[in-house]
């Protein structure tokens, strides 16, 4: 029985639109991201997976440690909620969440939040100004792992932090030391030209291309991040220097310096992981749409679809029809708000209440869309679990 057949039986009794979760395939990708770390734990990435049950099956597994959230106000929902150890990635101005923070000595003891710089120093002190018992902060610093290369000309990576070299790192570190009510626990450098940017695109020039960019950025920052490191360890006592992605698991974990990495997409394996030289993954998470009409012979029409990833637009963005294989965007229409029209040779088999299954172009903006995810395991659906939308949080 092949996968297209799996997914039809398993949810014979749902009605798309809805999403699903094959477990085997998740598991796979789970064991591999594991085996690639080589033995340093893997903080899961929140933003990826955006299902409480999910996050819980997923820390269950050895290998796997810790939370990455994405905003305070999930990171204290998440506490509120029993898990512990998590690192909010980004920074927030988010007054409320702060002043609950620093109010609540148990999730103050389990949430480290982000800086990068003085200003934000400065915005926790007026935020927190007034809160009465204020308990300690854990903070994260976070550092522009970023390539630079021409004298500045060139820049890949993520617009992140401002604090790019080790003297810049220790002078904030020693400013948060002088400052009562917080902690320096941790460092965050995240290498999203290496991590996030699939090595083996369609183009095999810009392929080349990009291989020679990250094996540059690698090398630079292995020695940069290090000094930095080091240069930290001098004024904060650290309890983790966390790094890299799914798409960098292996280079990052070969750094002495890091001792933990992020990961979560993964995990769901979506369709920008297909580009990736290092490693193979399992697509597990995707959505059915029904088929709904057949303007013309080799073209159909299913019920919805537009759900657009985010990034640089463009067609790597939107969902990939993924089975029945052989199908096709209509050209004038894409991947429509309400309605989105498919050829191709695969088509012409497909009738009326048919499902068509699609891959989303990233992990977690999936489960902004629908409020369940129907977990698979072979041909049948084991459990249907709340993502956070279906749990009524939606934290961006």
């Amino acid at each position: 029985m092949d996968d297209r057949q799996r997914y039809d039986r398993a949810t014979a009794a749902l009605e798309p639109p809805f999403a699903i979760l094959d477990l085997a395939a998740m598991r796979a990708n789970a064991a591999s991201m594991v085996r690639r770390a080589a033995g340093k734990p893997i903080r899961v990435a929140t933003k990826s997976l955006r299902s409480r049950p999910v996050l819980e099956r997923v820390l269950a597994i050895e290998g796997f440690r810790g939370l990455m959230a994405f905003t305070l106000p999930e990171a204290l929902w998440l506490a509120s909620r029993g898990r512990t150890d998590i690192l909010v990635a980004y920074p927030t101005a988010d007054r409320q969440a702060l002043a609950a923070l620093a109010a609540d000595a148990d999730a103050a003891r389990h949430i480290t939040i982000t800086v990068d710089s003085a200003d934000h120093l400065a915005y926790l002190d007026q935020a927190l100004s007034g809160v009465h018992p204020r308990h300690e902060i854990r903070l994260c610093l976070d550092i522009d792992a970023g390539f630079v290369a021409l004298g500045g000309r060139f820049r890949a990576g993520a617009l992140r932090s401002p604090v790019r070299d080790a003297d810049q790192a220790a002078r904030l570190a020693a400013d948060i030391a002088k400052r009562p009510g917080y902690r320096l626990a941790g460092l965050l450098a995240y290498e999203a030209q290496i991590a996030g940017v699939g090595d083996a695109p369609q183009s095999a020039a810009y392929g080349r291309v990009v291989r020679l960019m990250q094996t540059l950025s690698a090398r630079e920052l292995v020695m940069r991040r290090g000094r930095i490191v080091n240069a930290v360890r001098q004024v904060a006592d650290l309890e983790f220097v966390n790094g890299g992605g799914t798409g960098s698991i292996e280079r990052t974990v070969r750094e002495k310096a890091v001792t933990e990495v992020a990961a979560g997409s993964g995990l769901f394996h979506p369709r920008l992981f297909d580009f990736y030289r290092g490693f193979t993954g399992h697509p597990a998470a995707m959505f059915a749409l029904p088929v709904v009409r057949r303007p013309s012979p080799d073209t159909v029409t299913v019920l919805g679809g537009g759900y657009i990833a985010s990034g640089p637009p463009g067609t790597g963005r939107a969902p990939q029809p993924y089975l029945p294989a052989g199908l096709r965007y209509s050209r004038d229409e894409g991947a429509g708000e309400v309605q989105t029209p498919l050829t191709g040779q695969a088509a012409e088999d497909l009738r009326v209440g048919d499902r068509v299954w699609f891959r989303h172009a990233k992990a977690g903006e999936l489960c902004e869309r629908f409020d369940t995810l129907h977990l698979v395991d072979g041909d049948t659906v084991v459990e249907s679990v709340p993502t956070y939308r279906g749990e009524g949080r939606t934290f961006l």
